[in-house]
């Protein structure tokens, strides 16, 4: 027996939704997911990649941060001033050091220079001393005389003069002026000796003024 035409259609919805009922869930999860999840996973890509940057730029600050740290600025600046200072304080003082040992061996080599002008004075008084001794009178003057001359040899030895005058020692070159040799007695040969200091020599704070003229012998 046939059916009326008119429950046709009924029938014909029923078995539409029975299809879309039994359809694959992937295929309904698809068409979700073309519809809202593609956007959030869009939106989840960007996200992860700006969390990336802000941590490798805070590392960089921070290294920066210590490099130009003040406190470690301030305190190689101070090391630096402060071997500048202790050097320049250095050649300061050797610099002082110099000047002071040139003045010293100026006003040596000034004084010298006067004691050597007086020398022939003092070859004057030392000649008068001896006439006077030669003479059994000499009165007031001759003792004025003497007292002048000692005077004077007392200054200047106090200041650094030195006199060469001893006889009977050994020949030395650098503060004898051999002008004049006698033999030595018999046949014995030795040291040359200085057998008479005709002129006194003269050495001024360690220098030689002026080599003594003698006698030697041997």
């Amino acid at each position: 027996m046939s059916l009326p035409d008119e429950h046709l259609p009924e029938e014909e919805g029923v078995v539409g939704r029975a299809d879309t009922e039994h359809l694959p869930e992937e295929a309904q999860g698809a068409g979700g997911t073309a519809t809202g999840e593609p956007g959030a996973e869009s939106a989840e890509g960007p996200g992860i990649a700006s969390e990336g940057t802000p941590g490798s730029n805070g590392s960089h600050s921070t290294a920066l941060a210590e490099e130009a740290d003040p406190r470690e600025v301030l305190a190689r600046e101070r090391d630096e001033y402060l071997l500048a200072l202790q050097r320049t304080q250095a050649d300061f003082e050797n610099y002082r050091k110099r000047v002071a040992r040139l003045q010293e061996e100026q006003a040596a080599r000034a004084s010298g220079q006067l004691v050597e002008k007086l020398l022939p004075v003092i070859d004057a008084l030392d000649l008068a001393e001896a006439h006077l001794n030669e003479s059994p009178e000499s009165g007031e003057d001759g003792k004025a005389l003497r007292a002048s001359r000692a005077m004077l040899i007392d200054v200047l030895a106090k200041e650094g003069l030195e006199r060469v005058d001893q006889a009977d020692v050994p020949f030395d070159p650098t503060v004898h002026d051999a002008v004049a040799h006698s033999e030595a007695e018999g046949d014995a040969v030795g040291e040359t000796m200085v057998e008479e200091v005709l002129r006194s020599g003269y050495r001024w704070k360690g220098q030689v003024l002026r080599a003594a003229m003698v006698r030697v012998r041997g």
